[in-house]
């Protein structure tokens, strides 16, 4: 873009995305991600949208659907227009008993069986809490009882949340949820206090990897089976058909007696994918 291009203003605050425009992005972003968008979410999507109408030196919503849904349309420009949808909540130890059960039944059970390493999964990993919260439960207690070793393999579609996750930095205040002992031992303050900012120690960071995925896919390219996969809150952005096929193919990469962890008000019937339910929104396959 060149640097007259990025001198455009953007879309005034009146400009609206109109009725045809917004139903046709709409149907563009549920095809691409599976993401169902409403007519009571115009609104939040024209103000997500607006930085993108002054990054292609555009003036108006109009002029911007006429470029993102037209046949020339370039990949990147629709991989944007994701990003700016998708929704990136996230937190060290979100649903706390999730990582109290991986913790206290899945790694021992593990232990047990004299595994000498494991893979993780966290499947919309957006900035790379969960994956990092995954990585110190792992490491915590692998350090404690000789093992297992371990991998976290971390995707999501966003492609700006997955620069944030291999960076590994974050504002201080995310990391208060993290134990003190944890948090000493994986968090690096920044040596300027005033920059308020923390880093995952590079231990860690090095058993986080991380790649783009989008869930219509249909095939999942993560490699070898999963021991365990946390796929949370994403499914509630999902339909019904939608959503049985993501779980489905999740499944198809999870290894027999692996876990799927769905987020707290996301529910399947654990039967219809070979599941049995054996915590609150965990599942192993059978």
């Amino acid at each position: 873009m060149s640097a007259a291009a990025a001198k455009v203003p953007p879309a005034s605050t009146g400009d609206r995305i109109s009725q045809r425009h917004f139903s046709a992005l709409s149907q563009l972003i549920e095809t691409e991600a599976g993401i169902k968008m409403p007519a009571s979410k115009q609104t939040m999507l024209e103000g997500r949208l607006r930085k993108r109408v002054q990054a292609c030196g555009l003036e108006t919503f109009d002029e911007y659907c006429s470029y993102v849904l037209g046949p020339n349309a370039p990949r990147s420009e629709i991989n944007h227009l994701l990003n700016a949808v998708t929704t990136n909540k996230t937190d060290f130890f979100r649903e706390p008993r999730h990582f109290d059960y991986l913790r206290d039944t899945i790694l021992p059970a593990y232990r047990s069986e004299g595994r000498a390493s494991i893979r993780c999964w966290s499947a919309a990993c957006s900035t790379g809490a969960e994956p990092y919260t995954m990585a110190m439960v792992l490491d915590d207690f692998a350090m404690k009882n000789g093992g297992p070793d371990y991998h976290v393999l971390a995707t999501d579609i966003d492609s700006n949340v997955l620069a944030t996750g291999l960076k590994g930095i974050y504002p201080s205040e995310l990391v208060e949820p993290v134990a003190s002992d944890l948090r000493k031992r994986y968090v690096l303050a920044a040596k300027d206090p005033k920059r308020k900012e923390v880093r995952i120690v590079p231990k860690l960071r090095q058993k986080v990897s991380f790649g783009r995925l989008n869930f219509m896919d249909r095939h999942y390219p993560v490699g070898d089976p999963l021991d365990v996969i946390f796929c949370r809150n994403v499914l509630i952005y999902f339909d019904k058909d939608t959503q049985s096929a993501v779980v489905s193919r999740l499944c198809e990469r999870l290894a027999p007696g692996g876990y799927l962890f769905l987020g707290h008000s996301e529910t399947i019937n654990a039967a219809d994918f070979a599941l049995t339910t054996v915590g609150g929104t965990v599942f192993q396959k059978g």
